[in-house]
């Protein structure tokens, strides 16, 4: 039978009265949950980009809410008793929805109107939701531009409206966006605005939003995806970032405005005590290499073979100093570090080896992973306990 879909009309009710047409076990479900059918309800099922509503019917938990052919099926927790249930909906949740749906609406509206990007795809995420936009790529100032005047639209609480008609009906009243179905169908107008066949629920006047907030915009295979917050979710959105910029300016010692100038700053700051600090590092390790190679004898393989499991010593250093021994003439590098299990194999290329397939066959034996060249390799050890068992390994290979 026809589920009666009484949020086509009354979108405010939260709470209902029904009458169970059927109550089954859902077999597909692993959780045991049950399929109810109603004779009218004003849960919403997934549809349009749209999460369901959630919510009790009597005492059981609805946890999905589906849209097949005529019937809304409620997923529900346990089984509810035949005849007539009382339903109530979750509005926290629902007038979320209602408030992203209908400033979805209005942001489409408005890009399309003044920018030319009509909107291919919509989606009400738990955190965000997303339009994705078809046309050149929206600049900076053009979202700024939209977002402003979205927002005037909604400081003007303007009505929303649902209008019912046929395709030509709505048509000659300006509908934006033309659909295949055929009969009866329903739109939503916001006055002066748009109006957009649409069955799911939304706001009575713009107002209601509360405010849309623009978030980033990226390009997603031929369209660009902008994400957007409304309502409650746009308020929570901008005290979070109020809040990250007082305490970055906080820890940076300066004025909220100053914030990015300020930061510019201390990354480049960072970045030049990185360099002097990675150069001195790099200064280090050939001294201690050149000391090194000073005191290895050269072995009746015709090497100086260097091999050390390292405790306590910065992985940095660890790989400078590979780096730099492997570029002295006959020598062979063989480094673990115990605490995380690093591998640094190197030789000078006139030696000849294959670090890579000595690596391997390290890793064969001991397990772990990683490559490179042939003359010098990084892996990491899958027990780090095992390290000096690789250099044995590695030291057996040479």
């Amino acid at each position: 039978m026809t589920t009666k879909r009484i949020y086509y009309d009354d979108v405010f009710a939260r709470e209902f009265e029904a009458r169970v047409v059927s109550c089954e076990s859902d077999r597909d479900s692993l959780a045991g949950a049950w399929r109810v059918v109603l004779e009218r309800t004003a849960f919403y099922p997934t549809s349009g980009g749209q999460p369901y509503d959630v919510g009790l019917l009597g005492e059981s938990r609805v946890i999905d809410v589906l849209d097949e052919d005529d019937e809304v099926v409620h997923v529900v927790d346990r089984p509810v008793v035949a005849g007539t249930v009382t339903g109530k909906i979750d509005w926290e949740r629902r007038f979320d929805h209602m408030q992203q749906h209908t400033g979805q609406h209005l942001l489409s509206a408005v890009l399309e109107e003044r920018f030319g990007l009509p909107t291919v795809s919509f989606h009400v995420g738990a955190e965000v939701c997303t339009i994705d936009l078809r046309g050149r790529e929206p600049a900076t100032a053009m979202l700024v531009e939209a977002e402003r005047s979205a927002n005037g639209i909604i400081f003007e609480d303007r009505p929303v409206n649902v209008r019912y008609g046929s395709l030509e009906e709505l048509r000659a009243l300006g509908v934006r966006k033309e659909v295949e179905r055929e009969g009866m169908l329903r739109a939503i107008e916001i006055e002066g605005v748009e109006l957009q066949p649409c069955g799911g629920t939304h706001v009575a006047r713009t107002g209601q939003i509360g405010m849309i907030l623009l978030r980033r915009c990226t390009k997603i295979r031929n369209d660009w995806r902008l994400e957007f917050l409304c309502g409650d979710r746009a308020a929570g959105a901008a005290r979070e970032d109020y809040e990250a910029r007082k305490s970055v300016a906080e820890q940076l010692k300066c004025s909220s405005g100053e914030v990015v100038g300020a930061v510019e700053k201390a990354l480049a700051e960072r970045e030049a005590s990185f360099k002097s600090a990675r150069e001195r590092a790099e200064r280090v390790a050939e001294v201690e290499a050149e000391l090194i190679v000073r005191d290895t004898p050269i072995d009746a393989n015709g090497v100086r073979l260097i091999a050390r499991v390292f405790e306590g010593t910065e992985a940095l250093h660890v790989q400078l100093l590979a780096t730099a021994l492997a570029k002295y003439e006959n020598v062979v590098v063989l480094f673990v570090r115990r605490e995380c299990g690093h591998v640094f194999l190197g030789q000078h290329p006139g030696v000849g080896r294959d670090m890579n397939a000595i690596l391997k066959k390290v890793f064969e034996q001991v397990g772990g992973k990683g490559g490179g060249t042939k003359d010098f390799v990084r892996g990491a050890l899958n027990d780090p306990a095992s390290a000096q068992t690789a250099i044995v390994v590695a030291k057996s290979l040479i």
